[in-house]
């Protein structure tokens, strides 16, 4: 036994020095105590002093009206760069254009450029007539609104759309040869599957910063909803792992943590530096992982201080 001991690596964490980059992500709230609890989230982790924070947009614009409130209230009550999601879905380019230049007025200088979902799962993306055929046409269009600062995403495991693998990385320098500033990855499960993905993009061209996009996981069944969509694939391990614990949320919490913890741990140990969260609007597993990390909460400017 004390031969194996003698062989077991270090700690996963024991030499992580606080040098990373973190940025979360939101969605705007339907009702009051949808919006109490992401205000929480908020002014939780905002003392890690993330790059950014982003707000999701509905498919078909449906939260537009929200999203833009709570970007614009982000902005407005505290020290956090908001950046806000938008799409190409049923939506004119005069109409997207006014939305951006919307942003733009209110101060808002960074844009997650996104083709969209259609508004009906399972049915096939189409363009509006008058619209942006893709987000690689959004973000040219954008560029020559503002120099907004934009973030795309990318697809570790191919977008389900994507013909291949190849059109897939194509797709992604399309997007950055026409202005995005950096792609933000669909969540992943596996840390080699970021590693080949980065490896690959890098041969096809693609010199941009490339961001894990991180998914603590609290209920395999929403996962996979998720994962539907946007072509990620859930490995049977994590089905075990969350077997028989549909009734214990705390236990749930505990085992999402460790998860995604040892997740970012080797992507850590591999070189990367930047990680995005996924929050659900929740606070606790984002912030734990950061702590793994090495990130400590700083001050935050007194104009944004907490008030009772």
């Amino acid at each position: 036994m004390s031969a194996l001991i003698g062989h077991r690596r270090e700690p996963l964490f024991a030499d992580v020095a606080g040098d990373v980059g973190v940025s979360f992500e939101f969605f705007p709230p339907r009702t009051e105590k949808m919006e109490q609890t992401l205000w929480e989230s908020v002014k939780t982790l905002e003392p890690l002093q993330p790059r950014f924070v982003s707000v999701t947009y509905g498919a078909g614009g449906s939260t537009r009206e929200r999203t833009h409130a709570t970007v614009a209230r982000i902005a407005r009550e505290t020290s956090l760069a908001p950046a806000a999601h938008l799409t190409c879905v049923e939506a004119s380019r005069g109409e997207i254009d006014d939305v951006a230049r919307a942003y733009w007025d209110a101060g808002i200088r960074h844009i997650v450029a996104l083709r969209g979902d259609p508004p009906e799962p399972g049915k096939p993306f189409a363009a509006h007539p008058d619209g942006y055929a893709n987000a690689a046409e959004l973000v040219g269009g954008l560029k020559r609104i503002a120099p907004f600062e934009i973030s795309v995403a990318c697809y570790p495991e191919c977008h389900p759309d994507s013909f291949n693998k190849t059109a897939d990385l194509d797709n992604l320098k399309r997007k950055i040869d026409a202005g995005a500033d950096r792609a933000i990855s669909q969540f992943f499960f596996s840390p080699d599957c970021f590693f080949r993905f980065r490896d690959d993009a890098a041969a096809a061209g693609i010199d941009a910063e490339l961001v894990p996009g991180i998914l603590p996981v609290s209920s395999v069944a929403q996962t996979r909803k998720f994962a539907a969509s946007c072509g990620a694939g859930i490995p049977p391990w994590m089905d075990a792992l969350f077997e028989g614990l549909d009734n214990l949320p705390a236990a749930r919490q505990l085992v999402a943590a460790t998860v995604a913890a040892e997740l970012c741990g080797q992507l850590y140990a591999g070189g990367i530096r930047l990680f995005h969260f996924y929050t659900l609007n929740r606070a606790e597993l984002a912030y734990a992982i950061c702590h793994l990390l090495g990130l400590r909460p700083k001050d935050v400017p007194n104009e944004y201080r907490r008030t009772a």
